[in-house]
């Protein structure tokens, strides 16, 4: 784990440096559009979704895994086998949308296949010899990080996307950071070039998908809890 975190932390320092000496390069420039305001838009959907799936995956892990010892099929992993680095590449696409310029996705691409789907195989492995059988006949049913649409309508939100506001709240000082962190990239030219006023005139919609955002985590708990006392009695 310490050295996953050195490594994602060297991959995210040398992104902040190349945003810090090459703004104009690798920075999007204001162009007062509305495929631009869509984009962002988009962006900063796909960060909460990902995060959504991140907690939700790594919440229900530490709940039910036993410390390592059971191999956990329920919550988000009954749709995809790697739901925290789906989560994470969600993340990621999104701040490449919101802040970076479209030849930037190809980039983020790359990295992240050279860094999560070699660290995927290597856990796999790890797994296969935990869980022989099991963990076979459980590769058969679910896919690796893509979900497949008919798991999604098949079963309810609920049972593949639990959610406790006590696994957001050891996040929320993460996600709350990099929210400002994006929003501030993001908006540093737009003010710069159309002034606040306008600014937020043109990002009303962003401020709309994080209250649907807020309301969604709210719903998704409940929604948990109800499940939970179902399946209790």
């Amino acid at each position: 784990m310490k050295k996953r975190l050195k490594i994602n932390g060297i991959i995210m320092g040398l992104a902040a440096l190349a945003i810090v000496f090459f703004p104009r390069f690798f920075l999007k420039a204001y162009s007062g559009g509305i495929r631009e305001e869509i984009l962002e838009v988009a962006g900063f959907a796909l960060i909460l979704l990902g995060q959504i799936i991140r907690v939700s995956a790594r919440g229900y892990k530490a709940d039910n895994s036993l410390d390592s010892r059971a191999l956990i099929q329920g919550g988000p992993y009954q749709v995809v086998r790697n739901p925290m680095y789906l989560g994470i590449f969600l993340i990621g696409l999104g701040v490449v949308l919101a802040v970076f310029k479209w030849w930037a996705i190809l980039v983020f691409a790359v990295v992240f296949i050279i860094r999560y789907i070699l660290l995927i195989h290597q856990e796999e492995k790890k797994l296969n010899l935990m869980f022989p059988q099991v963990y076979l006949e459980y590769c058969r049913k679910v896919p690796r990080i893509l979900p497949a649409l008919p798991s999604l309508v098949r079963l309810d939100i609920s049972e593949y996307l639990p959610i406790r506001l006590a696994w957001f709240k050891k996040e929320i000082g993460s996600i709350i950071t990099l929210l400002a962190l994006v929003f501030i990239v993001e908006s540093w030219e737009d003010i710069a070039q159309a002034g606040v006023w306008v600014y937020f005139g043109r990002s009303i919609w962003i401020f709309i998908v994080l209250i649907l955002f807020v309301i969604f985590v709210i719903l998704l708990s409940r929604w948990t809890a109800k499940q939970n006392n179902y399946g209790a009695n």
